[in-house]
This record gives structure tokens, C-alpha cells and sequence, in this order.
């Protein structure tokens, strides 16, 4: 410990302590905490506000060690071995009780039992871990994947069987990988199926790469206006086959983006404004890297200044947020994330993050930002629009944010969709006046890209150019 991580104060895995309380529930709840989660360290002997170097008097320092190590020893199951030792800082000795991530959580108060004494650590603080959450250090404890669990009172078909099997093969036929036949004997092999006695048990995974039949199980996505999530400019939720939803969600995305052209020697080559690569790996790891003891969704959302995917459950299993910029890597949901290989959606665990960052740079955006939360994952890649016009206002109020052609873009995808729609649903849908929409509409008829067939109440358009 070094003067300057202690003028950094606390944080998720650093505490201070001026002196051992009385009361050992103070710290052990931490100790538990820090062993439920990535781990940390307790420093005995700093002021926690000032972040003062108090000290331990010399002729306490092993008293209190030993003190440490055997309120620890006695208060904690299964048993935690944390590391205690003396360290000078400024002059001063301090005592630092550094807690290793456990391997046999969950870690809780004896005293209390596990239900009233499985700590975990939010932000800077201790807190009493809910049910979910100790039903996934449960799942940590006992090297057990969400996903290769049986699915109680699912019933298997062979339609899905041969659906899911088809489907595979499909895809490693589109990225390149060996053309092979899949059979129900591999989704065996794959945990995906359990054969009992003759009769198909489906896995947590089957189910998730078969149907909709988890209610949380889907992918919303939404556009924004501007940079907060304040007004919604679109909004669409996918359900069914984890794999789809990821295809279904990357097309909404690509769809709400600026697609431009580059010239590459004599060729017109078009190019979305975000890396196609980037968007995909990060909906990708979204799916498999996120909670399923967690009722909540994986979320996309365009905003004016970047694409923002957020995954239910912090980083998995004790990794760290360092060793993950790393290249280090902690499978929360290892049946899927196998499939997904298989599919060759995913190449070697670990090196996600990197890729983002590397064709990030490639496109010359800015850095992504990954932000860990405590039951949330969040992945930024930033576009490249000029400061001054983000969450700009142009023309009338409530009309959209950004260049001209933006709004055509969208018009013209609409219309693709739906040839009837009306100049009030477009509005409507785009949360701009219909005045706004009509203007827009006559520049496109004007330049060509939109002809319209009948009358205004039983016509329909026909986009001429996208």
C-alpha cells in the first residue's frame, strides 16, 4: 500500500479502517464481501475520511494480525484464509488484510446463516446479497453453468431439434467453418441435451436457442433523441433464438445509423458509420456473458453520440475489471457460449474487448468505454459526429436531432417497410411535426429517391433510390 492508492480513498476493493473495532462484524461483513465478489483489502490503521495515515501503535501490530486471522477463521463459512501483513507507510505501520476472490462461495456470516449473512460488495459499500444473487454464487461455488441446467418441465420436440441443428450448420456454412452435418448426438455432446433413459431433457441453453420461453429472455432495443434516454425515436423487442435476436438486434442497429460511401481505387464501397464488427461483438458478448438468475434484459440504444449495449450482471466469477481489459476472460454461460463457437459467431474467449477496441481505432472513433456496474455490464462505442451538433435542436420544437439526410434515411427505411404509411405515423414515429415530414418527403420526391402511386388516402410510395 502506497500513499498515493490511499489518497485515492476507497472503492470497491479498498477499505480503511483507523483502528480494529470492537465489534468484528464491521469488518468481517467485508471480508465476506470481498470473498463473494472480486476481492480486496482491508487497511487497518487509515482515517477512512481524511485519509489520514494514523498508525498502529508497535506494540499492537501482532496482537492485532492475530486478532484478525482468528475472528476471521471463527466467524466465516466456508472458511476464508485471508493474507495479513505489516506495511510502513509515511512512517507509519499499517495493517493490510488482503482478501482473495473465493472458489467456494457463497461466503456468509456463521453466525447469521446463509440466507441473512452473504455479503457482497457495491461500489464502495458492504451490502446483504438478495436471493438471486446468492443462487449465482451458489452456481460459482459449484463450478455449475445456468445454462447446462435442466430445464424442469420443458418438453423437447424434434421440430425444434432439427431446427436448431439446421440452423447451426447454416451458420458455419456463412462464416467460413467446416461444413458438417450437426445431429441431436452433438447437441448431447454440447450439454444442450440431456438423454434420460430415452426421453430429451432440454438444458437452460436448448430452451434459450429454441424458443421464447423465458419472458427475460429478449433483446430490447431503442433509439433515443440526443444523448439521454428521455425520448424514445424507435423502439423494437426481439424475442425467440438467442441468435436471432442477435441478428435481429445488429439489423435495428445498422438501420439507425449513417451508412456512407468510400471510394476505394474505381470501386463505390459503402460503409456504415460504426464497425458492422464492433456492433456485432458487442451484442454477441452481451448474450453470453450476461445473468439468467436475473429477470432483466440485454438493452440497445442509438444516441445521437454513441451505441450503448448493456448486459444484466456485473463481470462473472471474481474477475476483475483490469484483468478483463486484459484479455482475461470468465465464462458465465459456458453451453452457449460453446454453441456460439460452434457457429462461429465468436472466436477465442478473451479477446472481445480488444477487437472492439482495435476496429474502434481502425474507424478512427474515439476509445470505447466499458463501464462495470454491480449487476450490469456496459459497452460505449462512441460516433464520430461533431461536438457542436449533439443534442442540437434545429428548426421546430420536437422536431429531430442532426443532419437533413438523417431523417430521410429514416423515412425512406420506413416506407421500405410500409408503403402505406402515413405522414402523421412518421411523425409519430420519429417524434418530430408532420410538417417536418412532409418537407422531407418533397425533397425526396424532388430528388428522386420517392415516387408516390395514387391518391394521398389509397395510394402508396415507392422508393426509387435508398
Amino acid at each position: 500500500m502506497t500513499i498515493d492508492e490511499i489518497i485515492k480513498g476507497e472503492s470497491k476493493n479498498l477499505e480503511f479502517k483507523v483502528e480494529l473495532p470492537k465489534d468484528s462484524s464491521k469488518y468481517i461483513k467485508t471480508v465476506i464481501a470481498f470473498a463473494n465478489t472480486q476481492g480486496g483489502t482491508i487497511v487497518v490503521g487509515v482515517e477512512d475520511q481524511t485519509r489520514t495515515v494514523v498508525g498502529i501503535s508497535e506494540d499492537l501490530v501482532f496482537s492485532t494480525m492475530d486478532a484478525i486471522a482468528s475472528v476471521v477463521s471463527d466467524s466465516c463459512i466456508p472458511q476464508i484464509v485471508p493474507d495479513i501483513e505489516p506495511k510502513t507507510v509515511e512512517g507509519k505501520t499499517v495493517i493490510e488484510v488482503t482478501i482473495e476472490p473465493g472458489q467456494n462461495r457463497p461466503y456468509y456470516l456463521k453466525s447469521k446463516g446463509k440466507d441473512k449473512g452473504t455479503y457482497i460488495r457495491v461500489a464502495g459499500t458492504t451490502r446483504l446479497a438478495n436471493q438471486e444473487k446468492i443462487k449465482e454464487l451458489e452456481m460459482e461455488g459449484s463450478r455449475i453453468s445456468w445454462d447446462e441446467q435442466t430445464c424442469i418441465g420443458y418438453k423437447v420436440t424434434d421440430k425444434a431439434i432439427r431446427k436448431l441443428c439446421s440452423d447451426v450448420k447454416s451458420f458455419r456454412s456463412q462464416t467460413g467453418l467446416e461444413n458438417r452435418p450437426v445431429t441431436k448426438a452433438q447437441l448431447v455432446n454440447w450439454k444442450l441435451l440431456k438423454d434420460n433413459n430415452g426421453t430429451m431433457d432440454a438444458s437452460n441453453a436448448f430452451v434459450l436457442l429454441s424458443s421464447d420461453y423465458f419472458q427475460f429472455s429478449k433483446t430490447q432495443c431503442a433509439v433515443f433523441k440526443g444523448t439521454e434516454r428521455t425520448v424514445f425515436l424507435d423502439h423494437r423487442d426481439y424475442t425467440g433464438p438467442l441468435y436471432e435476436q442477435i441478428e435481429a438486434a445488429v439489423d435495428f442497429v445498422l438501420r439507425n445509423i449513417r451508412l456512407g460511401a468510400v471510394i476505394d481505387g474505381l470501386v463505390r464501397r459503402e460503409s456504415y458509420e460504426l464497425p458492422v464488427a464492433a456492433i456485432r461483438e458487442m451484442i454477441i458478448n452481451a448474450h453470453c456473458h450476461r445473468s439468467y438468475t436475473e429477470e432483466s434484459c440485454v438493452q440497445v440504444a442509438v444516441y445521437d453520440d454513441r451505441l450503448e449495449v448493456t448486459s444484466p450482471g456485473g463481470l462473472y466469477n471474481g474477475l476483475t475489471y483490469e484483468a478483463m481489459m486484459n484479455g482475461r476472460s470468465s465464462i458465465r454461460n459456458r453451453a452457449i457460449a460453446n454453441v456460439f463457437s460452434q457457429m462461429g459467431l465468436v472466436e477465442s474467449w478473451g479477446t472481445g474487448i480488444k477487437r472492439i477496441i482495435a476496429v474502434a481505432k481502425e474507424y478512427g472513433l474515439r476509445d470505447p468505454e466499458f463501464i462495470e456496474f454491480d449487476d450490469m455490464f456496459r459497452v460505449n462505442l462512441y460516433r464520430n459526429i461533431a461536438p457542436s451538433r449533439v443534442g442540437e435542436n434545429v428548426g421546430n420544437v420536437g422536431e429531430n436531432v442532426g443532419e437533413p439526410k438523417d431523417i430521410q434515411d429514416k423515412i425512406i427505411i420506413a416506407i421500405v417497410n410500409n408503403d402505406k404509411i402515413s405522414a402523421k405515423a412518421l411523425a409519430e414515429q420519429f417524434n418530430v411535426t408532420v410538417r417536418t415530414i412532409e418537407r422531407n418527403i418533397k425533397a425526396l420526391r424532388d430528388s428522386g429517391r420517392l415516387i408516390r402511386h395514387g391518391s394521398a388516402r389509397g395510394g402508396y410510395w415507392e422508393v426509387v433510390s435508398k
